[in-house]
């Protein structure tokens, strides 16, 4: 991985960072990502479960069932050698980031 601050993230550099990762958001909610496509999102102990994919453009998207559909530019963030994700909604432009925790098993 290239990992640079603030730099766009490829898409096989994406695939290859998300697959069997945590990332752990800046407000405290967690995140993992599965190597099949599954994940799994806990905030304040409550967790739900969708899907996540990765675009050959890059794009990051996500689906939360029933129906919500979202789509994100990655970018990497990078700070004091930790490294992690800054995803911005295609939808609407919010921010949000997160750094690596621990490897799951794909």
């Amino acid at each position: 991985m290239g990992a640079a601050d603030g730099v766009l993230v490829k898409a096989d550099e994406a695939r290859e960072a998300l697959s069997g990762a945590e990332l752990i958001y800046d407000d405290g909610a967690t995140q993992t990502f599965m190597s099949d496509g599954t994940t799994t999102y806990v905030e304040a102990g409550r967790e739900s479960s969708g899907e996540w994919g990765v675009e050959d453009d890059g794009t990051f998207t996500s689906f939360w069932p029933p129906s919500f559909r979202a789509s994100y530019t990655l970018s990497w963030r990078v700070v004091d050698n930790v490294v992690g994700l800054t995803f911005v909604s295609q939808r609407d432009g919010s921010v949000f980031s997160g750094t690596f925790g621990s490897r799951t098993t794909p």
